[in-house]
């Protein structure tokens, strides 16, 4: 399946960690597979900071096998795995300065029959409104690890733009001493999707 949107480029990755964490709200995110393409609309995200961010996996210029990607450029793919759930973040900040934005929830817009075989609810705001729910829904996987968000098939596109954005603590990171009393999550206010830990 062949999809019709357009890819972003690479300019648009190109800001400040927060300043893109809020305009990727209102952008769809968009997975094109064998079995079909699925389209969501970012609704949640989070900023992680790098060496300077104790939640951050790259906290003190961590650089592992699992970050390597996040030194990149903006604009890459940074998938890993929490529990048995693989999560989706953006690489963000200048080639080097290993920051990343997590996709913590979106709001299915296209191939929603294809989302609800991959993962049925019976609630459909349960669907993709969290980090682990949206990439099984959208067959995001680990291999998905490295590509950029600027072309096929894991690739974001201008979207709708949201009204109300709201921005509070990041979610689930006890352990991460101040930081996790960091104002560094933002989500479309008041949208159905965006995840239950707001």
């Amino acid at each position: 399946m062949t999809s019709t949107y357009t890819p972003l480029p690479e300019s648009f990755f190109q800001k400040h960690t927060l300043q893109l964490a809020e305009a990727l709200l209102g952008c769809f995110l968009v997975k094109e597979t064998l079995d079909g393409t699925t389209v969501g609309i970012i609704v949640e995200t989070e900023g992680y900071l790098g060496v300077v961010d104790r939640a951050a996996h790259s906290f003190g210029g961590r650089h592992t096998k699992r970050t390597a990607i996040m030194f990149e450029a903006p604009g890459h793919i940074y998938t890993h795995t929490m529990h048995t759930h693989c999560l989706i973040n953006v690489v963000s900040g200048e080639a080097g300065n290993p920051e990343a934005i997590l996709i913590r929830a979106i709001e299915p817009y296209e191939g929603i029959d294809l989302m609800l075989q991959r993962r049925p609810v019976s609630k459909f705001t349960n669907l993709s409104s969290g980090p682990g729910k949206l990439t099984k829904a959208m067959g995001i996987t680990m291999n998905d690890y490295g590509g950029k968000f600027t072309q096929p098939p894991l690739y974001i596109a201008s979207g709708i733009p949201p009204k109300n954005i709201s921005r509070g603590k990041r979610v689930g990171i006890g352990k991460a001493g101040e930081a996790k009393y960091y104002p560094w999550r933002f989500w479309i206010t008041g949208n159905a999707f965006v995840s239950p830990g707001r």
